[in-house]
């Protein structure tokens, strides 16, 4: 053995599971129960609203009603993009995936913010005001331009689920749609150290900004087995087409060795409690619109799943439904949890710079060693 190889001659811990990175007081996993500040997801989502929760994450506290209505007024006067932006804005591939455009425009807006690499707390809390108020208007407005439409101006005085409807859509949201959605954004809020979070703290312990650890979440979010698993569910849903064939598509898939996107998680063993909260907002939402048929297909694949393969769904199994219900377009789907994350991200930086040691991992060499250079012509 070599010493290279005998310097890190332990165990492997593939994926990090299983080691603990970072002291956290934002959320929390233990068994079936998410904690965001020590209170489950089922009150916050039964009885706070999103620009509550943000100010949990971000301040450590519920606000009362004067600093609710203070802290929505500070998310209002951000809601609506800088004007300079949407010459460059409007310039952009819209013909591209929706996240690479939504890092592209975070990345722009950092150029004409003036507190971008600024890392005092102060600033850093302004950053995170502009970008988590402006994330679902940057969302609408590509949609609505790719659309051939012009953006929608925000409304300064609505809450940041209104506003994304509104935006998207182009006409004004019922009351119980607004709520509904923005129950989606309080459960997709944080998840204690997940794939963005940890890319986020690890770009803010180099003391980048945080415009660079959001985007750095971002593109960590994109992938199909963190933030696009929810489309991924509904692209198999539509694929199945009708509770008739949910059996036999399962047989197939199974067979072929393919993964049924929305089951499983890393750490939850015995049930999401976000997930039974979204089932029961799919069954609803989903006969409301019309599309009963994608619940049904989904109670039996989450019947099928647990009878066959012992796997229960995820976050995403039933999110990717109600979205559908809510008219928000498939390939949305990953940069509106972006919308909702991004209150995440931003109190994981925050938290990062409290205390911060840079992350440094190592990794066990198992190349060759000892090798000399040959002339190049020997080679």
């Amino acid at each position: 053995m070599s010493e290279a190889t005998k310097e890190y001659a332990g165990a492997i811990d593939r994926g990090l599971e299983g080691v603990v990175a970072c002291s956290t007081s934002i959320s929390a996993i233990a068994g079936t129960t998410l904690l965001y500040r020590g209170y489950t997801i089922e009150d916050l989502a039964e009885n706070a609203g999103f620009e509550e929760v943000i100010h949990l994450l971000w301040l450590g506290h519920l606000p009362t009603r004067a600093e609710l209505g203070a802290f929505r007024e500070t998310l209002g006067a951000s809601v609506a993009l800088p004007p300079e932006a949407f010459p460059w804005l409007l310039g952009l591939p819209k013909q591209v995936h929706p996240m690479d455009f939504l890092h592209a425009v975070v990345a722009g807006l950092s150029l004409h913010d003036p507190d971008a690499n600024q890392l005092s707390p102060e600033r850093t809390l302004r950053k995170a005001v502009r970008l988590t108020a402006r994330i679902g208007t940057i969302v609408a407005a590509y949609h609505r331009v790719r659309s051939g439409q012009w953006p929608q101006q925000p409304e300064p005085d609505q809450t940041l689920a209104w506003n994304f409807l509104y935006s998207l859509l182009g006409s004004e949201p019922s009351p119980q749609k607004v709520r509904d959605f923005d129950v989606c954004l309080v459960l997709h809020a944080d998840h204690e150290l997940n794939a963005s979070a940890f890319s986020a703290r690890v770009t803010s312990s180099t003391l980048s900004g945080l415009y660079s650890s959001v985007m750095a979440a971002i593109g960590t979010l994109k992938g199909s087995l963190h933030g696009g698993a929810n489309e991924a569910v509904l692209r198999m849903l539509d694929e199945i087409g009708s509770p008739e064939r949910v059996d036999p598509y399962l047989d197939r898939s199974l067979g072929e060795g393919r993964r049924i996107m929305g089951f499983g998680h890393r750490v939850y063993k015995e049930g999401d409690p976000r997930a039974r909260i979204l089932k029961q907002m799919s069954e609803r939402l989903t006969r409301e619109a019309g599309v009963p048929e994608l619940y049904t297909m989904s109670a039996l694949l989450e019947e099928r799943m647990a009878e066959r393969k012992g796997m229960i769904p995820n976050v995403d199994f039933y999110s990717a439904s109600v979205y559908r219900a809510l008219g928000i377009p498939v390939d949305l789907f990953t940069p509106v949890f972006a919308m909702s994350r991004v209150a995440g991200w931003c109190a994981h930086v925050m938290e990062q710079y409290q205390d911060n040691r840079i992350y440094r991992p190592r990794g066990r060499y198992v190349g060759p060693t000892r090798l000399k250079v040959l002339p190049i012509d020997q080679r």
